[in-house]
């Protein structure tokens, strides 16, 4: 089993183990289908077990993992059906959560310029996607209906491993980059229903390359 060479953050280290483990099922180093097993599993990654069990069972709630009485943990496949599924959705919701956040304040506008500088020229894979959560979470943060903003949250987490794919590629972190800026300057206009528009916009941007990517996975798979 193949693990990266970077150490775990130890000052949280069930959510490191998380964004790691994520990546290992990305990049095929914890199979389709295997069964984890948890003595080895620690072993490799270097941990105790119960931060390795706190983060599986987070895997799990995103529906990386398959969680089975007595059997434990096996790892769910990347698919293409289960993607379009899950990714058209927050489209859907974030641009309503903003409509009834409303126009945010000259402060709150700063700190989403603040960290949409930060994503720009964040250097590693897993500070930009954690940086940019933030960034659509701050952005709603004013919504009153707190079960959208947690529906939200819940399928943000389980687009992650999808996403890790498309924001390896720097471009592609530039391109969100510009998104969120477009979304900003129709605050900045006080046009609230062009921000929702332009939000729309920005969550749908990764649809198509991400898509493509998983076909020419699933293909690779079948010619294997």
């Amino acid at each position: 089993m193949q693990t990266r060479s970077a150490p775990l953050a130890r000052d949280n280290l069930s959510d490191a183990l998380v964004v790691r483990l994520r990546h290992m099922i990305v990049d095929g180093n914890l199979a389709e289908g295997a069964r984890i097993n948890e003595v080895h599993l620690a072993r490799a990654l270097g941990v105790s077990r119960t931060p390795l069990r706190e983060a599986l069972a987070r895997l799990s709630q995103e529906g990386a993992l398959s969680a089975m009485p007595h059997l434990g943990y096996t790892v769910r496949p990347l698919s293409l059906e289960e993607f379009e599924e899950i990714y058209d959705i927050r489209p859907l919701l974030d641009p309503e959560a903003l409509r009834l956040a409303g126009l945010p304040s000259a402060g709150e506008l700063a700190r989403l310029r603040k960290l949409n500088h930060k994503i720009e020229h964040a250097r590693s894979l897993d500070t930009s996607m954690a940086l940019d959560d933030e960034w659509h979470l701050a952005l709603i943060q004013n919504c009153p209906n707190t079960v959208l903003i947690e529906l939200i949250a819940q399928f943000m987490r389980r687009t992650h491993r999808y996403e890790i794919a498309y924001m390896r590629e720097r471009r592609n972190v530039l391109t969100a980059g510009m998104g969120h800026r477009a979304v900003m300057a129709g605050l900045e206009r006080n046009d609230l229903p062009g921000a929702c528009a332009a939000l729309k916009q920005n969550l749908q941007a990764g649809k198509a390359p991400i898509a493509q990517w998983l076909k020419e996975r699933e293909s690779a798979g079948k010619v294997k």
